[in-house]
């Protein structure tokens, strides 16, 4: 797929050593536009990925999620690249999800492309699922119309929506803001590409580090962030009934190692 050589993928680390490497292999796998921000990382992640070919960016100390992903689009808008793909560096996300994002991508280019956790849900914990579904609502409100999946990390973020200077908030509201933000300024809108939900369960124990999110303060920080823009933004009831008379747009490309195009499966707002 020629889009994938226009595509940056870009990975947040933090204490990842136990998963990193073969995460960063699969994303190469896809793409020589690799950038890895280690976000003072005191296991082996660094050391781990230190003979890769690949950017890496280092945190001297802890700056959260939202500020290596601050530092990710930076390193990636100096490369010749229409997009990027962002990915945990814990193994939850395949890259062989990439290319599905990147058509779906290439399908709608002008929207966010979200990899929503729609296979597999039986595997989610239930708090991440209810904390999901809660968080999805309220920015559903922001955005004036519902996406499936706003928590997940892997996502599609067009040149443009990387290059918004000002998206405010840190760690997990940083990607709740740019939805909004993208929306808002931009008038783009999000199509979820459905990929597996994989935690630590039976058979997958010890797999997977503990997930940073932390459901009851994360959820209240992206919470009243959504709800200050919201307020800020006005037209609080219409925004909210139109939010909720949308439904979210779903796409799936098919496996990527399909030789022939699939005939798009499209659910929702109009493309």
């Amino acid at each position: 797929m020629a889009e994938l050589a226009r595509t940056a993928v870009i990975i947040p680390a933090l204490n990842e050593a136990l998963r990193i490497r073969e995460v960063v292999e699969g994303a190469l796998a896809c793409t020589p536009h690799v950038i890895v921000i280690d976000d003072g990382s005191t296991d082996g992640t660094v050391a781990a990925i230190a003979d890769l070919p690949i950017t890496l960016i280092q945190h001297a100390t802890r700056r959260g999620k939202g500020e290596g992903l601050r530092s990710g689009f930076r390193a990636a808008l100096a490369l010749d690249i229409d997009g990027v793909v962002s990915m945990d560096g814990d193994g939850q996300h395949l890259a062989s999800d990439v290319p599905r994002l990147v058509a779906a991508a290439d399908r709608f280019p002008n929207d966010i492309i979200i990899g929503a956790r729609l296979k597999k849900r039986a595997q989610q914990p239930i708090h991440r699922r209810l904390a999901n579904e809660f968080g999805d609502w309220g920015i559903a409100w922001a955005t004036g119309y519902r996406i499936a999946d706003t928590q997940s990390g892997q996502r599609y973020y067009p040149r443009a929506v990387c290059e918004i200077a000002d998206v405010a908030g840190e760690g997990f509201v940083f990607e709740a803001d740019i939805l909004i933000q993208a929306a808002r300024r931009l008038g783009m809108g999000c199509v979820s590409v459905p990929i597996e939900s994989r935690y630590a369960g039976d058979g997958l124990a010890g797999q997977f580090r503990r997930s940073h999110f932390r459901p009851l303060t994360d959820l209240y920080r992206i919470t009243s962030h959504v709800v200050g823009r919201v307020w800020t933004y006005g037209r609080v009831i219409p925004r909210y009934i139109e939010a909720r008379r949308s439904r979210p747009r779903i796409f799936d490309p098919g496996p990527a190692t399909l030789p022939e195009p699939v005939t798009p499966v499209l659910e929702g707002r109009t493309a």
